[in-house]
């Protein structure tokens, strides 16, 4: 037997204020993006950003539907837009931002499993590492490839 350790690596800010540029401006959108969401059951709105590494930036929210589980997280609903529609355009930054009755949450809203699963997919699919913005209101939290939301990544099937 060999006792190993996994290490994640992520930043930690205490406002958006101490980021670059760019990554304000998406923070900015995912928040903006929960405007978006259809929460009428959990009332808790979720917004996320994705920019391209083109540049174009995509905004997604969650769509809650009464027949559970139909509705769908915003992560996957702007990736799964990303990856219809710009089929060929690697992720650079995926922001995510949620909200509990319209009051932006402290602490960042992580993504659940199946969208971290999804991030994985795009990530392997295009092999370019992307990061991952969480955002709360007070501390942010910015992590620079998916392997660090998910380790041990699902990724045995082979998809040649």
């Amino acid at each position: 037997m060999a006792d190993k350790k996994y290490i994640i690596n992520y930043e930690e800010f205490a406002s958006a204020s101490q980021m670059t540029p760019e990554d304000r401006e998406l923070v900015a959108a995912a928040i903006d993006a929960q405007k978006g969401s259809y929460s009428p059951y959990s009332h808790f709105q979720v917004g996320a950003a994705l920019r391209l590494t083109d540049g174009t930036l995509l905004k997604g929210a969650n769509q809650e539907n009464a027949a559970y589980p139909s509705g769908l997280c915003a992560e996957r609903v702007v990736m799964f837009f990303a990856g219809a529609n710009y089929p060929d355009v690697p992720f650079e930054t995926l922001a995510i931002a949620g909200s509990d009755h319209g009051v932006l949450c402290d602490s960042p809203a992580s993504p659940c499993g199946a969208c971290r699963q999804v991030m994985a997919e795009y990530q392997k699919k295009h092999n370019h590492p992307f990061n991952i913005i969480l955002v709360g209101s007070k501390r942010i939290r910015k992590f620079h490839c998916v392997d660090d939301v998910l380790p041990f990544i699902f990724d045995s099937l082979s998809v040649d």
